[in-house]
């Protein structure tokens, strides 16, 4: 028996994607084993979404076949797509194996691995593919995932978008969306298999369905079309066993009053929304491809607190983009204190090759964004606490995920739908339930104490 050894770069994407590659695998006779072992063939289903992931993409090749030299080890993925040449030429890396063609790797291997003196690293050029011309979605089918309680389900994949800072669409292609019974399918044998939760994930889910109806990207400051991915929801709100739906990172110009309505009529559909920002400057948006003005996200924003009960607002920053000058730095940092966010993830902005962001010459000092993250990171502690805090005393329900012991005593921890992590002290294995209950109050490391 062949062993193989997994490693994942990057995205929930990513995530989802190689989760389904060990499940092949393994009907094909492959034994997966930890990375860290000596294993036959290592896979590394590598990111680029910066240098420094590509960086990391690397290193973890030259580290595999370091490991063991006669191993077979692969490049899969984004750094393949984009890295081009120097992939290849890598005197670590065996075989490469780009986007749209991570269905077919067990037979990829299998082919390879017949004829590996005679075999070249794209056999013949048919393990990668020109990405931006791919029309058709990958399809691929989750089993099951190392977690429990909630599944990673991929949608759609590509992006149209081509944000000045991003090198993405160029690695994924344009957009391409699953079909809605694929997904349905998948939903049903997860949920069957005792999944509670589902995340809907994608390169760009807003985009979900553009390509069926033959549309093309909205013009700037117009909605997305959401119709296609509110039936998808709708449909998934029926599907037997399935607790709750939540949705990954949303584009803010998909919310709009009909599609907000809509939302609300998902009865499984968890409260918590994730809008990319990026920037709470027009000018900054502007810089970046950002297709919004800070007036138009915040109108968004208040949409969805008007159509839900003190629901969870989430958002990406990024700090010291080119050109980003104290003062536009300031005016972010005003509309996030106006915004109130329940969580934001706070990037240092991050030169990536092959964008059009990384060659202007008003590039920002290292130290000048590494000061300007502290600063957002510290609002964002105090805004997270803030909204938290507002759910004390509240009536909640509580998916357990895991047991663990804290202050000595045996409790078991989850998440609320707004995706808020409570612990209840209790021996009983809770894991996969859904409990209702109330939040009393903020134990040591900052969850909420469930009663």
């Amino acid at each position: 028996m062949r062993n193989v050894a997994l490693h994942n770069l990057g995205c929930k994407v990513n995530s989802y994607e190689l989760d389904v590659i060990g499940q092949k695998l393994e009907e094909k006779g492959f034994s997966i084993v930890p990375f860290d072992e000596v294993a036959d063939i290592y896979i590394i289903n590598t990111c680029s979404v910066t240098n420094i992931a590509d960086r990391k993409s690397r290193q973890m090749l030259h580290q595999a076949k370091k490991r063991n030299p006669e191993a077979v080890v692969a490049a899969v993925g984004c750094y393949v797509q984009t890295a081009g040449e120097r992939a290849l030429s890598d005197e670590s890396v065996d075989l490469v194996i780009g986007n749209n063609r991570k269905k077919d790797i067990a037979e990829i291997l299998e082919e390879y691995l017949r004829d590996r003196e005679g075999a070249d690293k794209t056999l013949g050029g048919r393990t990668v593919v020109d990405i931006g011309a791919e029309t058709e979605y990958e399809e691929m089918r989750l089993v099951r995932t190392a977690e429990h309680t909630r599944a990673y389900i991929k949608i759609q994949d590509g992006c149209n978008q081509f944000c000045s800072y991003c090198i993405i669409p160029y690695a994924r292609g344009r957009v391409r969306s699953r079909r809605e019974e694929d997904i349905l399918q998948e939903v049903q044998g997860l949920a069957a298999n005792g999944f509670r939760e589902i995340v809907l994930t994608g390169i760009h889910i807003s985009s979900y369905g553009l390509d069926f109806d033959g549309r093309k990207n909205p013009l700037p400051g117009e909605p997305f079309p959401g119709g296609r991915l509110l039936h998808l929801l709708q449909e998934l709100d029926r599907v037997e066993g399935l607790g709750r739906i939540r949705l990954g990172s949303l584009e803010p110009r998909i919310i709009v009053p009909e599609f907000a309505e809509g939302l609300k009529g998902i009865k499984k559909l968890c409260h918590h929304f994730h809008l990319s920002l990026q920037s709470g400057c027009d000018e900054t948006l502007r810089r970046m491809n950002r297709h919004y003005t800070a007036r138009e996200y915040l109108e968004k924003v208040e949409l969805l607190r008007e159509t839900f009960e003190h629901p969870a607002i989430t958002t990406d920053v990024i700090v010291g983009f080119p050109g980003e000058s104290e003062e536009e730095f300031e005016k972010t940092k005003r509309f996030l204190e106006e915004i109130r966010f329940y969580e934001m993830h706070v990037f240092p902005y991050s030169r990536r090759e092959g964008t059009t962001a990384a060659v202007r010459k008003d590039q920002v000092p290292e130290p000048v964004k590494k000061r300007r993250s502290e600063i957002l990171l510290e609002l964002a502690k105090g805004q997270s606490k803030e909204f938290r805090k507002n759910y004390i005393g509240r009536d909640v329900e509580v998916l357990f995920e895991e047991s663990r012991e804290m202050d000595g005593v045996s409790c078991q921890v989850g998440y609320t739908a707004e995706y808020i992590r409570a612990a209840k002290r209790t021996k009983e294995d809770l894991c996969g339930k859904i409990c209702a209950g109330k939040l009393t109050g903020f134990t040591e490391d900052n969850l909420l104490w469930f009663e």
